[in-house]
């Protein structure tokens, strides 16, 4: 598979690996700048700047922000949900307690780099403040599906409503993270004190 070369003689082509690669920068670039400054702070014409391609480029790969925003999104949840969070839990502890327990040493960590960033799915939900919004409904998904990670968890430790549970936990995570924002080095040492309560009243201590 080929395609035009942008700025060559028509009829010129470069392989669509080269096309692959051009996207690949573009969502890479999008992902960096996207997580750390937010979406409506970020245009186009920058990520399109510093992934080095022509903005036809990025409009061929994603006809909308909107649709690379979609993308940052899916990468995100693929590089920090499951490719960062969840591994490192399943890596540190086994059973659902202890791997509950372990997000808040996961998280404190994290809390403690200099490129901390928050949480782009809670992020979204902060800017863009319309339902229908494609960008939010997104987040909303991605966040769900980490509450099921969490409600597989509660139940493999023994919890009776390992959903109920979940949400539970998911606001202690949240409320870390924004805590965190704020300056507070400690947020998850102390959501995990309170996530032991939690668990203790369950009968599911670690």
């Amino acid at each position: 598979m080929t395609e035009l070369c942008e700025g060559c003689p028509l009829g010129r082509v470069y392989p669509a690996a080269m096309a692959a690669s051009a996207r690949e920068r573009i969502v890479d670039t999008a992902y960096e700048l996207l997580s750390r400054h937010g979406i409506r702070a970020v245009g186009v014409d920058t990520i399109a700047a510093e992934a080095g391609v022509a903005k036809m480029t990025l409009y061929r790969h994603f006809p909308s922000k909107d649709d690379l925003v979609l993308e940052f999104l899916s990468r995100r949840e693929e590089r920090w949900t499951n490719g960062w969070l969840r591994a490192e839990v399943e890596r540190r502890a086994s059973g659902g307690a202890d791997r509950l327990l372990a997000i808040f040493d996961v998280f404190g960590e994290w809390f403690d780099r200099p490129d901390f960033e928050g949480c782009s799915f809670i992020n979204v939900l902060l800017e863009f403040d319309d339902p229908d919004h494609p960008a939010r409904q997104a987040s909303v998904l991605h966040l769900a599906n980490i509450r099921d990670f969490l409600a597989a968890l509660a139940g493999d430790a023994g919890v009776a409503d390992p959903d109920g549970f979940a949400r539970q936990w998911h606001m202690l995570m949240k409320g870390s993270i924004v805590a965190a924002g704020e300056g507070d080095r400690e947020a998850a040492r102390r959501a995990q004190d309170i996530g032991r309560l939690l668990l203790a009243r369950e009968g599911a201590a670690a």
